[in-house]
């Protein structure tokens, strides 16, 4: 049956950012789909994993903070001791940060690239040892629309090139790993409605700008990018690898 192959029974997957917004509407979607999902975040929310448990859901929680350069390896290994294997790396995990590039301070950018690029390439380093070892696996790493455009009207160069990073490890490990069975695709989502968007959507001169340039009169929601996360990690794309898909209503097709 063809809605078989959208289910993911029996697969762990690890997800990071999980506890809210894109993160927690992938998780949720694993989960419903019959995946061991472990999630991790920096601050927890016990009662988010709660919910979700509640719901009848296998769910796992570890605490990571992915600016720390030992976490990404640090929850592979506890994901993996805790699950016995590998089979989905979701790396949600990330920070938005506005601002000039001729004052944009280097604390700002250091956090940046190690949150949302340097981190994302530890996590994959580390979760290609038990994806090799079991001939196969899915990695899906959150993009984002700001790797292709320039975003109006913040000034977010930074921010951009971090996530124009990511597509490319993303097609890099694509090609690298494909005869060991190893998937890697991305997301690249638009305006989604989640906490880190909710200043830009209601700010005066951002909210209407990003709503206007959208050709979907609305704006996008984690489900979105949860059915769509759903797809890529699961059999019924099991032909897709090197693919950044995009999600926002239309904006980047102006």
């Amino acid at each position: 049956m063809i809605l078989d192959l959208f289910r993911v029974d029996g697969k762990v997957a690890l997800v990071t950012g999980a506890t809210r917004g894109i993160g927690l509407g992938i998780a949720r979607a694993l989960g419903e789909a019959g995946a061991h999902v472990v999630m991790s975040s920096r601050v927890p929310k016990p009662e988010v994993v709660d919910d979700l448990r509640a719901s009848g859901l296998k769910v796992d929680y570890l605490q990571a903070d992915m600016e720390d350069e030992a976490a990404p390896a640090k929850l592979v290994a506890e994901a993996t001791a805790i699950t016995g294997r590998l089979d989905i790396l979701v790396n949600n995990a990330g920070v938005a940060q506005h601002g000039e590039t001729h004052s944009f301070t280097a604390a700002h950018y250091r956090r940046l690239m190690d949150i949302n690029v340097d981190s994302v390439f530890r996590a994959c380093q580390a979760a290609l040892g038990p994806m090799r070892r079991q001939q196969h696996g899915v990695i899906l790493n959150i993009g984002s629309i700001s790797g292709y455009i320039s975003n109006v009207p913040q000034p977010q160069a930074a921010y951009n090139a971090s996530k124009a990073a990511v597509h490319m490890l993303t097609k890099s490990i694509a090609s690298d790993y494909a005869a060991e069975g190893i998937r890697a695709n991305a997301i690249a989502p638009g305006y989604i409605e989640t906490d880190m968007t909710a200043g830009g959507l209601s700010h005066p001169e951002w909210g209407p700008v990003w709503r206007s340039m959208t050709p979907l009169p609305m704006v996008g929601t984690p489900q979105d990018i949860g059915t769509a996360a759903l797809y890529l990690c699961s059999d019924a794309s099991r032909y897709v690898t090197g693919e950044v898909l995009v999600i926002d209503g239309g904006y980047t097709v102006r």
